[in-house]
C-alpha cells in the first residue's frame, strides 16, 4: 500500500516534495517476489502451494498475490465463460474451484495473453482471498490478507492529552496515550482502558480483522454505535496496544492538547 497509495512513489500522484520524476504511465504495475511459502485450502484440499509467489502492486490498489500455474491444483479448476478487461493488464480468464460438493465460483483469474507491457503475468494465477477456506504464510494461518512488506504499524508513547466527549459528558480522558501511525491511515490515539468510562460502553456485535493489528472488538455508547474499538490479543507488530481503546464517531468530540512544553 505504501508504494501505490499516495504519497508512495508508485501512486498516481506522488508526494508534493520530491526531487525525481517517474517516466511512464500514470497507472503503474510493480511485481516482486514474496519471500515465503504460501498455501490456500478449500474444502479440505490444498489448492495452491508455492514458494514462488509474487506480489503485484498496482496504483491505488492493495497488493495481490500471483502464483505460477505449476503451483496450483489445476485439476480442481474449471474454466468459466466469465472474463474482465483491464486496460493495463489485458483480458482476464476466470476459473471456478471445485472440490467435493463445494464450488467457489470464479475464484481464480489469470492473464493467458497479457498486454506486452505486463507480459510477465503470463503463466500466473491469482485468487480471491475470501473465497478460500484458509490461507497459510509458512505454517501460520493468515486472516485478512498477506502482509504488504512496505506497510508499517508504529505505536509510540506520547505525553499529549486527549478528552473524548459525547453530548458534553466525558467518556475518556488521558495523558498516558499511545499514538499509532499506520501506513495509509490517519494517526490514531489509543487510550488505556483505565482512563475510559467503561460503565458507559457496551460490547458491539461488530468485529473486524486487520492483517497487521489483529482482531478488533467494537464498543458502543448510547447514541454512538461502534464508537470505539480495541485489540484484546493484537498481533506481534502491535502488542503495545493491548488494553487500549481508540475512538472515532461523528457524534463524539475529541479534544487534543499538545505535549507539555511544546
Amino acid at each position: 500500500m505504501s508504494l501505490t497509495m499516495r504519497p508512495g512513489p508508485l501512486a498516481g500522484s506522488p508526494g508534493d516534495e520530491v526531487n525525481f520524476t517517474i517516466d511512464g504511465p500514470k497507472h503503474r504495475l510493480f511485481m516482486h517476489d514474496f519471500p515465503r511459502r504460501v498455501r490456500a485450502r478449500f474444502a479440505g484440499e490444498t489448492v495452491l502451494d508455492t514458494e514462488r509467489g509474487k506480489l503485484l502492486h498496482e496504483t491505488g490498489l492493495p497488493p495481490v498475490l500471483y502464483v505460477p500455474e505449476e503451483d496450483v491444483r489445476t485439476d480442481l479448476l474449471e474454466k468459466t465463460d466469465h472474463s474482465t478487461h483491464c486496460p493495463f493488464k489485458g483480458d482476464a480468464t476466470y476459473w471456478t474451484v471445485r472440490a467435493g460438493d463445494r464450488a467457489a465460483e470464479n475464484a481464480v483469474w489469470g492473464y493467458p495473453d497479457p498486454k506486452p507491457e505486463s507480459a510477465w503475468l503470463r503463466g500466473y494465477m491469482a485468487f480471491y482471498w475470501n473465497r478460500m477456506d484458509a490461507w497459510f504464510d509458512e505454517d501460520e494461518e493468515v486472516h485478512g490478507h498477506l502482509r504488504d512488506p512496505f506497510h508499517r504499524v508504529d505505536a509510540r508513547a506520547t505525553s499529549r492529552r486527549v478528552r473524548v466527549l459525547l453530548d458534553g459528558e466525558v467518556v475518556a480522558e488521558s495523558g498516558r496515550l499511545l499514538l499509532v501511525s499506520e501506513t495509509g491511515l490517519p494517526n490514531r490515539y489509543y487510550i488505556p482502558a483505565g482512563d475510559v468510562r467503561r460503565d458507559l460502553l457496551t460490547r458491539s456485535e461488530k468485529h473486524t480483522y486487520c492483517s497487521y493489528k489483529g482482531a478488533a472488538t467494537y464498543w458502543s455508547l448510547t447514541g454512538a454505535e461502534d464508537a470505539a474499538w480495541s485489540y484484546e490479543e493484537p498481533l506481534e507488530d502491535a502488542t503495545k496496544i493491548a488494553g487500549y481503546l481508540s475512538f472515532d464517531h461523528e457524534a463524539l468530540t475529541i479534544e487534543t492538547q499538545p505535549p507539555p512544553g511544546s
